[in-house]
């Protein structure tokens, strides 16, 4: 019988490169996401692998989080992986002239989000004592680095929670495990800058960023785990880049 995974932020980048390297592995799929249209497209294409049912909802709504899950059949709850990989990047200035509107998305769905995702999914797991959760935090949340004060503290803020999880769940036979990737080339940078391809693009320019696909590998590689091991803190960064915002370009 195959393992179930549920991954949030699964229509894209991190998200969406997992829920393929799942179906490759087969690992049945809940993947969820707010564009319904996606989904239903990622949805029929993974179902040629590995079942697949599609949960459309916004992290940051709890609501919504607890109804979407609660209407999963008992055979789906049995939710062996969680993957919380939704989250979001908004602006790049000075904590003084910071957007309170940008802070708020940050912290609603990098932190809140995920808490109440994990809420909806760790006494199931706790229930059957055996899970597995990932936590897709970034290496902002290991570092914080100049402009970015907010969206370090909601990446410090996963990095803590794992942290907790670990100290509460490992009781129960549930493991934790935190990956914090640097510079990954996704939609992350063209969120962050309201949409300027241009401005995006540069953060990109003159080195090879990670690419999503190398984060799932390593999400993959931790769930595969031994029994008896737990891979509880995972740092990628592009082999140019030696600290957040140190890139050396060519």
């Amino acid at each position: 019988m195959n393992r179930i995974a549920l991954i949030t932020g699964a229509t894209s980048g991190i998200g969406l490169s997992t829920a393929k390297a799942f179906a490759n592995n087969n690992i049945d799929l809940i993947i969820c996401g707010r564009n319904e249209q996606k989904l239903q497209e990622i949805q029929q294409e993974l179902s040629q692998k590995v079942k697949v049912i599609a949960l459309c909802f916004n992290v940051s709504k709890n609501a919504e989080v607890v109804n979407s899950i609660g209407s999963l059949s008992d055979e789906w709850k049995n939710i062996d992986i969680l993957i919380n990989c939704a989250g979001n990047a908004h602006g790049l200035s000075s904590i003084e002239n910071g957007d309170i509107a940008d802070w708020d998305l940050m912290m609603d769905i990098n932190v809140k989000g995920l808490l109440y995702v994990s809420r909806a999914i760790m006494p199931l797991m706790v229930e059957r004592k055996s899970g597995h959760i990932v936590n897709i935090s970034s290496v902002a949340g290991k570092y914080t680095y100049q402009n970015g004060a907010v969206y370090c503290a909601s990446k410090k803020a996963v990095e803590a929670i794992s942290e907790g999880m670990r100290l509460d769940l490992t009781q129960h036979g549930i493991r934790i495990t935190n990956i914090a990737p640097g510079a990954v080339e996704t939609n992350f940078s063209l969120v962050r800058f309201k949409g300027d391809k241009e401005r995006a693009d540069k953060v990109y320019e003159g080195f090879e960023p990670i690419k999503p696909e190398d984060v799932a590998d390593a999400i993959l590689y931790a769930i595969n785990a031994p029994a008896n091991v737990t891979i509880a803190d995972i740092v990628l960064y592009a082999a140019a880049q030696a600290a957040p915002t140190t890139i050396y370009r060519k």
